[in-house]
C-alpha cells in the first residue's frame, strides 16, 4: 500500500540507499508555479510562470526551463470543452525568471520535445487535421454521434524552428487507418486519436501515443508513415511512451476503460516496459491492491540510470520511486493546490528526476536556504514533522 494514503503532505518516505538521488521537477496543473525539490522534499527552485500550463515543463541541457502555458480556452479556440491539455505558449526562461525564447501556438496539447537543433515537436489540434467525411464514416468504435459539430477532428504533430514557423507536420488522419487504429468504444467521436505524447528516439522515429486507440504508435519521420504500433490489447489510455537505453519502451498504463477480467479490478493503473520487438510485456509495476495506484488522466513514468522507475501518479498529485522489484524507496505527495474546474486538487502532468551532475544545474545555485518562505510553509518541516526514512 502507498504511503501517501495515510502521511502527511510532501516527503513520505525516502531510503537514501536505494534511491537514485537528485532532484524532482514537477508543474502543479492548476497552478502557475515550477518547482524543483531534493530528496528530503526541501524547494531549491521556482519558476512563476504568467499562465497555468498547458501541460508540460522540462529542465533543458542548458538548465533552461522549456514550458507551455495555456492561454485560451478550448472555447475560446473554437474546440470542445473537453478537448484537455491545451496550451498556446512554448516559452524557455532561465534560472533567474528572464524570458529567453517563445512562440505562438495556439493549438499546441499536452507534450512537447525539443530537438538537438532547437526546434520543438509537439502534438496540435490544428483544425488541418479535420478527418475527411468520407474517412470519418468507417472510422470504426467511439460513441455514435458525439462528433464535434459533426466533425472528428485528427491530431497533428507540428515542428516549429526558433523563428516559430512551422517547418514539418504529421497529420494523423493521412497516415493512420479507420479500420485499424480502432477508437475506444466509450469514448466521443470528436478526436482521432487524441495524441497526447511524443518522443524522439534514438533512430530519429516518433513515439506517438493515441489515448483514445489505447496504442502506441511509432512514426517515421520525417517521412511519416506508421512503422509499428504497440500496446493493443493490452494497455488502455496510456501516457508518455519513451525508448529505454535497450529499446524497449516504458509507458504509464492509466487503465481507464480497461478491458478486465471478472476476477481483476477496471480502475487501476500500472507501468509497463514493452520489447518492440515481438509487443509483449516484459516488466510491470502496479499496486497491491491494484486499485491503491490509479490515475485515469495524465501521469508519466522515466527509468533512472540504477534501473529504479520514478513515476507520476497525476491526478493523486503524487510521485514516487520503486526498484525494479517493486519495492518503494521515495514518495512525495504535492502540497500545491490549484482548483478545476470545480474543485481543489493537486494534480499535475509529468515529474522529472534529474541526477545532480545533470549539465543543466552546472553553475546553478542549488540551495534551499534561498527558498526561506517557500519552504517554511511547503517544506518537509512544514509538512512532515516525522518523514519515514529507512536507514540501511
Amino acid at each position: 500500500m502507498s504511503i501517501s494514503r495515510t502521511a502527511k503532505k510532501g516527503v513520505t518516505y525516502y531510503n537514501p540507499s536505494k534511491a537514485y538521488n537528485g532532484y524532482t521537477l514537477f508543474a502543479p496543473l492548476y497552478t502557475r508555479d515550477v518547482w524543483l525539490i531534493d530528496m528530503e522534499g526541501n524547494i531549491v527552485q521556482r519558476w512563476r510562470m504568467p499562465y497555468i500550463p498547458g501541460q508540460h515543463a522540462y529542465i533543458l541541457p542548458n538548465g533552461n526551463l522549456l514550458w507551455a502555458g495555456k492561454q485560451k480556452t478550448p472555447d475560446e479556440l473554437g474546440l470542445p470543452l473537453e478537448f484537455g491539455g491545451i496550451g498556446g505558449l512554448l516559452r524557455e526562461i532561465d534560472w533567474q525568471g528572464n524570458v529567453v525564447w517563445e512562440a505562438q501556438v495556439p493549438y499546441q496539447n499536452h507534450d512537447f520535445v525539443c530537438m538537438s537543433n532547437g526546434h520543438v515537436l509537439f502534438p496540435s489540434y490544428s483544425p488541418e487535421g479535420v478527418v475527411p467525411s468520407e474517412m470519418a464514416a468507417k472510422l470504426r468504435g467511439g460513441l455514435p454521434g458525439t462528433e464535434f459539430e459533426g466533425k472528428v477532428f485528427g491530431d497533428c504533430v507540428l515542428e516549429i524552428d526558433r523563428t516559430g514557423e512551422i517547418v514539418w507536420q504529421w497529420i494523423a488522419h493521412q497516415h493512420l487507418d479507420p479500420e485499424i487504429d480502432v477508437m475506444c468504444p466509450l469514448e466521443n467521436r470528436n478526436i482521432w486519436p487524441l495524441l497526447n505524447a511524443v518522443f524522439l528516439c534514438k533512430d530519429g522515429s516518433l513515439l506517438l501515443s493515441g489515448r483514445n486507440c489505447s496504442e502506441i504508435i511509432r512514426v517515421k519521420y520525417p517521412e511519416g508513415h506508421v512503422l509499428a504500433r504497440y500496446g493493443r490489447g493490452k494497455i488502455s489510455h496510456q501516457h508518455d511512451p519513451r525508448e529505454l537505453e535497450n529499446g524497449n519502451i516504458l509507458v504509464f498504463d492509466n487503465g481507464a476503460h480497461r478491458q478486465h477480467d471478472y476476477n481483476e479490478s477496471p480502475s487501476f493503473s500500472r507501468v509497463v516496459e514493452i520489447d518492440p520487438k515481438n509487443d509483449e510485456i516484459v516488466w510491470e509495476y502496479r499496486a497491491d491492491p491494484p486499485t491503491d495506484f490509479y490515475s485515469a488522466l495524465t501521469s508519466g513514468a522515466e527509468r533512472m540510470p540504477n534501473g529504479n522507475t520514478v513515476i507520476c501518479e497525476s491526478w493523486q498529485g503524487r510521485v514516487f520511486e520503486v526498484t525494479h522489484e517493486g519495492e518503494l524507496v521515495w514518495e512525495y505527495v504535492s502540497p500545491f493546490v490549484g482548483r478545476w474546474p470545480a474543485w481543489d486538487t493537486n494534480a499535475m502532468w509529468r515529474a522529472h528526476r534529474y541526477s545532480p551532475e545533470y549539465p543543466g544545474f552546472e553553475g546553478k545555485p542549488l540551495d534551499p536556504a534561498r527558498f526561506e518562505w517557500e519552504n517554511r510553509t511547503y517544506g518537509p518541516r512544514a509538512l512532515n514533522s516525522e518523514v519515514n526514512v529507512c536507514i540501511v
